[in-house]
């Protein structure tokens, strides 16, 4: 099964060096055999946060396919010797994932981010994808009764759910409820609503395939961004020198 031919191990993390078109065809297949599919990015920060998280890295492990998202994984990964054929980015996939739904009829689940920025995501999917079947939306600020929101994607009908949240409370929130939801497939998105609804501009993308996309988002958001990039990304850096020092040469 290509999951498993394609699977590597980065510091502990396994993950699925799968190419986007492959990771759409392995999604495509459980979908259409109803498959139960728990979904995940990995990037530098998540590498790192996971080290120091148990309950994150738990969340990840039980996912069924780990992408890798960030150069920064991407170019680690084989610099330690893994054959990783590209970044598999978590905002680009969804959009591939709207136009495959669109396409074969699975209704999706939208939750997450501000209820302004919800409603203008299913907006725009409705107007990019006029056949897309869009189940429910809700916003992320569901915590004071997570089991009725959950009641609601499960009675919703959708066959995905995209959820739109800061990590760790994304991946933590789907692996603690993935048996009541309802879905085939479910995937944590991060701020990907936000840029589909228009309000963050993605980096261009010559610094997005040249791994500087989070130094894109630190000039957005510099006050919120430029300690965690400058902890993770030292700390990520750190981990693949040890690593490269202490492997045993052939």
């Amino acid at each position: 099964m290509i999951l498993e031919s394609r699977k590597v191990e980065l510091f502990g993390v396994h993950a699925h060096a799968l190419s986007m078109q492959e990771t759409l065809e392995v999604i495509d297949r459980r979908l259409s055999a109803g498959q139960f599919t728990q979904h995940v990015v990995v990037n530098v920060a998540k590498v790192v946060n996971m080290r120091s998280d148990p309950a994150l890295a738990e969340s990840v492990k039980a996912c069924d396919i780990v992408n890798i998202d960030g150069m920064g994984v991407v170019w680690g990964a084989r610099l330690l010797g893994h054959a990783v054929p590209e970044r598999v980015a978590g905002v680009d996939l969804f959009i591939e994932l709207a136009a495959l739904s669109a396409e074969k009829g699975y209704p999706i689940y939208l939750l997450g981010a501000k209820q302004a920025v919800v409603d203008k995501v299913a907006t725009n999917l409705r107007k990019q994808h006029p056949t897309i079947r869009i189940a429910g939306w809700h916003h992320g600020y569901f915590w004071d009764d997570e089991p009725a929101l959950v009641e609601k994607v499960k009675a919703s009908g959708a066959r995905l759910l995209f959820v739109a949240i800061t990590s760790p409370k994304k991946e933590n929130f789907i692996n603690r409820w993935k048996d009541e939801l309802g879905v085939d497939f479910v995937m944590g998105v991060g701020g990907t609503f936000d840029v589909v609804a228009g309000e963050v501009s993605r980096a261009p993308v010559w610094m997005q395939r040249s791994g500087l996309e989070w130094l894109y988002r630190v000039i957005q958001e510099p006050r919120r961004m430029w300690k965690r990039y400058l902890l993770t990304n030292s700390l990520f850096l750190l981990l693949i020198l040890r690593n490269l020092v202490t492997s045993p040469r052939t």
